[in-house]
């Protein structure tokens, strides 16, 4: 009875949010979505456990993609330094050349630890959601239906993205990719 109500609840939810803001989700992929939900039918209580297929906190952060692809590099860094430090420095030994690459090699670590955690930490979470992402079970049942009941909020949070991305562009891009078709159009006729 408790699991029907909150099911019933959330669908609510999901209807008042939806019904509100102007949807870019097709009325036929809801129909469709709606239809599949049937087939693919899990019962509320897996469906509302509160374990997104896609996390609502990832998808909402707002970083450039710079962040992002910095934090990775970072990352490298952090696994290629700690791989360095477990295999023999070349050259010569350091006992001969006085300076242990060992102690250089750790300080750089150091150094690339204390700057992911102290100024990547959101772009970390966001690779860890991402590298998630990679290891769906993608024939589970349970993982399946739920992906199909948020793919209407996350088809829109998408297509607002791709929206306000375009919004973005400066207008005179805009209107020179809009222009250029015409003007090739105009040269081709004699």
């Amino acid at each position: 009875m408790v699991t029907a109500a909150r099911g019933m609840l959330g669908m609510c939810a999901y209807l008042c949010v939806c019904g509100v803001t102007t949807s870019h989700v097709p009325a036929r992929m809801n129909r469709t979505i709606q239809n599949l939900l049937q087939l693919y039918k899990i019962p509320p209580k897996e469906r509302f456990n509160g374990l997104p297929v896609f996390s609502r906190e990832l998808l909402s952060t707002k970083m450039k993609a710079k962040e992002m692809l910095m934090s990775a590099v970072l990352q490298a860094y952090e696994e290629l330094l700690g791989h360095m430090l477990k295999q023999p420095p070349p050259g010569p030994p350091a006992s001969t050349s006085g300076d242990d690459p060992r102690v250089g090699l750790n300080y750089l670590l150091k150094c690339v630890r204390d700057l992911r955690k102290y100024r990547f930490q959101e772009q970390d979470k966001v690779l860890s959601g991402l590298s998630e992402l990679r290891h769906l079970q993608m024939d589970n049942l349970m993982v399946q239906s739920k992906a199909l009941w948020e793919l209407p909020w996350l088809y829109e949070e998408a297509s607002l993205l791709a929206e306000s991305g375009r919004a973005g562009m400066p207008n005179r891009l805009r209107r020179r990719r809009q222009t250029l078709p015409q003007a090739r159009r105009r040269r081709r006729k004699p």
